[in-house]
């Protein structure tokens, strides 16, 4: 019994943490695995700016990943936000906005979709 409470909590956390937050709107889906979609994104910022990309895994296996614009920091900067897809497949992929985010962002994270 006091497994089945374990696991219980284990699902009802991953299930929270693969959720995105209110203030980030939606760019689209991917039949591609978060972790694919995540890599494309942060390449395509790193070569069009030539600065380096931060990217943190909110779940195990790269599940879940936010990509931050190059110059943001984590955890408030403007983020590609990565996430499994709504239906199990593929990938669900939004953007949170902050200060200094560039306007063609959401163009690059479109591409790798």
């Amino acid at each position: 019994m006091k497994y089945l409470s374990l696991i219980a909590l284990t699902v009802a956390v991953s299930a929270c943490a693969a959720q995105p937050a209110a203030n980030v709107q939606s760019v689209g889906q991917s039949q591609q695995p978060p972790g694919a979609v995540a890599q494309c994104i942060a390449k395509k910022w790193a070569d069009s700016t030539q600065q380096q990309v931060v990217s943190q895994n909110e779940l195990a296996n790269d599940q879940a990943v936010d990509v931050y614009v190059p110059g943001q920091q984590p955890p408030n900067g403007a983020a590609a936000v990565v996430r499994p897809g709504r239906t199990g497949q593929g990938s669900w992929v939004g953007f949170r906005a902050g200060s200094g985010a560039s306007s063609d962002a959401s163009g690059s994270i479109s591409a790798c979709l």
